[in-house]
């Protein structure tokens, strides 16, 4: 079911790459429509054109579920025809009608509706928790194109002010008029880093489009609409402890669950082949009257029983018992890997959470003072071209450091939350640096 999911998402992306390419990306700023996190993620909750598809399936589930349980139903029967009676000394003796009526019902072997019913029901299960899981899947991807959006977005902003003061700074140089070695290999620096930084721009604002491609299609619009969401991330929880995680795992993970619905149906599966060993009987009542040289009525019961009685399917059972015992490894190895994922997703939320809480709530703040102040120094000539430089790319690495790490964090504590169903982002509360610790 994982797998599909991210086929399907994988296809969405293709398929929108594919439209935005067709028919251009270019929108105008005013009309951007500004959304948080937390409506993205309900609009494509409420307006996902494949979530139908989930929602259709348990609809159909339930449907079958009605008939599931119900017993066959009667049969009606009738024959009609003529009639001619001879003596002996083949005279005619009379002549008539003659009609049979039946009724033929079909009695299955008891507990056989049952399970039957049980297993529809079960069909019932599956179908809600896959479409639980698309769900949470779809939410989770949703909240991470958004920001993660926002982010590239944000990176793209601080490299195109970054570079735009290398070029304002070039051209100052330039109107100068240096003369000497230094001067002249100082501006190649500015030329040389500022080009770089506008690449660097440039494939962050790809990142961003193809992301925001992929967030429309979720959200069920056209592939080139404009949006925009602010690049703080929300604020994320400190998570329990392993053994509660792991707990909450095994209560709440949506695929164990589908996993021990499987398991219980099959085990269904195996009763109902067993059952099937002996045969349903028909019982069918019958009333036949013949008016020919006498009026004769007679009042049957028909009994219809297949045969042999013992039915040679060993071999269905065999089958069943086969897959009941492959359900139950498939659970084990879900419930491995459900608590590798939980312990890996919980080291690297809790590693990517500590980081965060180190920072100052203005570090990006401080990191651009910084880079404008020694942009005045500068030009004042009391800083140093190679401290300037690298004082400018720190500022940039400083902020895509911010920025790659709450996407991190944030990708953890996704992951633990479709794991475990415990909730550790507190949607549209704007988690600075220090994660909402």
């Amino acid at each position: 079911m994982e797998d599909e999911m991210k086929q399907r998402m994988t296809a969405w992306k293709v398929a929108g790459l594919g439209l935005a390419m067709a028919t251009g990306m270019a929108a105008s700023a005013a009309g951007e429509t500004n959304l948080t996190a937390g409506r993205i993620v309900a609009e494509v909750l409420r307006a996902n054109p494949e979530l139908r598809i989930y929602e259709q399936a348990l609809e159909a589930a339930r449907a079958e579920l009605k008939t599931a349980g119900r017993a066959s139903v009667p049969v009606l029967q009738g024959e009609g025809g003529r009639i001619r009676s001879k003596n002996l000394d083949g005279s005619l003796a009379g002549e008539g009608a003659v009609w049979t009526a039946s009724v033929q019902q079909t009695f299955e072997w008891p507990g056989r509706l049952s399970l039957r019913k049980a297993i529809a029901n079960a069909d019932v299960r599956l179908a809600e928790i896959g479409m639980a899981r698309f769900r949470n899947a779809l939410a989770g991807r949703a909240r991470q194109l958004a920001l993660g959006m926002a982010g590239e977005e944000e990176k793209a902003r601080v490299a195109r002010e970054v570079s735009d003061r290398f070029r304002a700074l070039r051209e100052v140089l330039v109107q100068r008029d240096p003369a000497g070695v230094t001067p002249l290999l100082e501006v190649r620096i500015l030329e040389a880093t500022e080009l770089s930084l506008r690449r660097r721009a440039a494939d962050r604002e790809l990142a961003a489009g193809g992301q925001r491609i992929e967030l429309n299609l979720l959200r069920g619009v056209a592939a080139d609409a404009p949006v925009s969401v602010g690049w703080s991330v929300p604020g994320m929880m400190e998570a329990p402890g392993t053994q509660a995680l792991m707990a909450a795992a095994a209560t709440n993970n949506l695929g164990l669950q589908s996993r021990l619905a499987e398991l219980g149906q099959q085990g269904l599966r195996t009763r109902l082949a067993k059952n099937e060993r002996w045969p349903a009987i028909a019982v069918a009542p019958m009333y036949t009257e013949e008016n020919g040289s006498t009026t004769d009525r007679f009042i049957k019961l028909g009994v219809s029983v297949p045969l042999p009685l013992w039915r040679g399917n060993a071999s269905n059972v065999a089958a069943a018992a086969a897959r009941e015992k492959q359900a139950t490894a498939a659970l084990e190895a879900t419930r491995r890997e459900v608590e590798l994922h939980v312990l890996v997703a919980a080291q690297r939320y809790a590693s990517r959470r500590d980081e965060m809480g180190r920072w100052r709530d203005d570090s990006a703040r401080a990191f651009r003072e910084a880079a404008e102040l020694a942009d005045r120094h500068y030009r004042l000539g009391a800083v140093p071209a190679t401290t300037y430089v690298e004082l400018q790319k720190q500022y940039l690495e400083a902020v895509e450091t911010l920025l790659d790490t709450r996407r991190d964090a944030l990708a953890a504590a996704v992951e633990l939350e479709e794991a475990t169903g415990i909730r550790l982002v507190r949607e549209d509360e704007a988690g600075e640096a220090g994660g909402g610790r």
